[in-house]
């Protein structure tokens, strides 16, 4: 029987049976197999399966449902502890991770990135929901960077190796995308036999849950979800099928991109807890904005190789701020809710991730550069949205037009 420890008495376990180090060896694990999977991808499809924009945008909609239907996870939580189903989520991105180029037809590219991306939409909901259970607030900011730097740190092990060896080895996608996946279920596995099972001190509602007071969070879940898919799913793609990288070149801007977020990461914590989550997110918007209308113009202009590529690295440093929504919720929300809104907002934030990205595919056929310019618009939306938080966030408080007392402490 597994034995349960509350977060209270956690400090008295060994330093690596810890929440905060289960969370660090979590966020670790999962980039394993997920950057893997992403950085053979558009290479894989276009080399072996012989995919164009339109067909990108269909896997990247199949790839989104999981997301979409995230909600899902509550039912799973009335019979299962959220820390089990995180950890058995991210076993089913690994071996469905490491199954990948054992079809590469098109329905069965499908099917394993549908399995594999259960595993990481329940994971994320699930890891999202614990962050901000076993955090303290004030520390959740700086907490938060770190983990995204360890996440950072993952990545950038699985990049080089990729690079490194891929030419010289010849290594092949079966191999790569094999053992990518398979070391994420190790050590997923490991986690669930060497951690206790964590109490946070707030029992989570087991329902789904939609309050009013939360509906500015919801808003920038929408906005943040759609905006995002446009450059997961067309600004790698962009490299390959404009400027016709190579898995190993794809791979070292990967890298490029990763050592700056590692260390830009921790300090983008202390920029959302020195300046807050509005001052935060409005800087991401308006940096958003500029990068996207810039990608465009690597369309419309004729702008060329290295400006693509810097604008690559700049997307992923103002994507880190996104941490602020995060924090945003934790301070309004009410203990009890963080896990079913958590599975609320997942859905949310991929609503537009259903039907956009196939959509779109069809505009890129016709003139990619629109596509990035509807991104550049969104991200003026979510700046239109931001400016609405208050400078202190707090239950009652939850947006700029809220002046009621903050709720009753539970």
């Amino acid at each position: 029987m597994a034995r349960i420890v509350r977060l209270a008495d956690a400090r008295t376990l060994p330093f690596w049976q810890r929440p905060t180090t289960l969370l660090f060896l979590m966020a670790a694990a999962m980039p394993i197999a997920f950057s893997t999977w992403l950085a053979l991808l558009n290479n894989f499809v276009i080399e072996i399966a012989d995919f164009d924009g339109s067909d990108i945008g269909l896997l990247h909609t199949v790839r989104e449902i999981p997301g979409f239907l995230a909600v899902g996870v509550i039912a799973i939580l009335l019979f299962m502890r959220e820390q089990v189903l995180g950890l058995v989520s991210l076993i089913l991105l690994g071996v469905a991770t490491a199954l990948t180029a054992q079809f590469p037809q098109m329905g069965g590219i499908l099917a394993l990135t549908m399995l594999s991306s259960i595993g990481f939409h329940y994971y994320e909901t699930v890891n999202q929901s614990l962050q901000l259970q076993w955090l303290p607030k004030d520390r959740a900011p700086q907490m938060l960077g770190w983990l995204l730097a360890a996440g950072s740190v993952s990545t950038f092990l699985v990049y080089f190796v990729i690079m490194m060896l891929w030419e010289p080895l010849g290594l092949t996608y079966n191999l790569v995308y094999m053992v990518g996946g398979l070391i994420t279920a190790a050590v997923a596995v490991f986690a669930m036999l060497a951690y206790p099972q964590f109490e946070a001190p707030y029992p989570q509602l087991k329902k789904m849950i939609l309050r009013r007071r939360y509906w500015l969070y919801y808003a920038l879940q929408f906005m943040s979800g759609a905006r995002r898919q446009i450059f997961v799913v067309f600004a790698g793609f962009m490299m390959v099928e404009r400027f016709g990288f190579d898995v190993h070149e794809l791979t070292a801007l990967y890298l490029i991109n990763l050592v700056i977020n590692i260390i830009a990461a921790p300090l983008l914590g202390r920029v959302v807890q020195r300046f807050g989550e509005r001052n935060a997110l409005g800087f991401e918007y308006v940096g958003l904005i500029v990068v996207f209308l810039a990608y465009g113009g690597v369309y419309y202009m004729g702008w060329g190789l290295m400006v693509a590529a810097i604008l690559y690295v700049l997307d992923h440093i103002f994507f880190g701020l996104a941490l602020a929504l995060k924090t945003y919720f934790q301070k309004i929300a009410d203990p009890g809710d963080i896990a079913p809104t958590a599975a609320v907002a997942f859905t949310i934030n991929h609503i537009a991730a259903v039907f956009l990205p196939v959509l779109l595919g069809f505009l890129w056929l016709i003139s990619p550069a629109t596509v990035f310019f509807l991104a550049a618009g969104m991200a003026g939306i979510s700046l239109i949205l931001a400016l609405l938080i208050p400078r202190h966030p707090e239950p009652g408080h939850e947006t700029i037009f809220a002046h009621t007392a903050p709720a009753p402490a539970e």
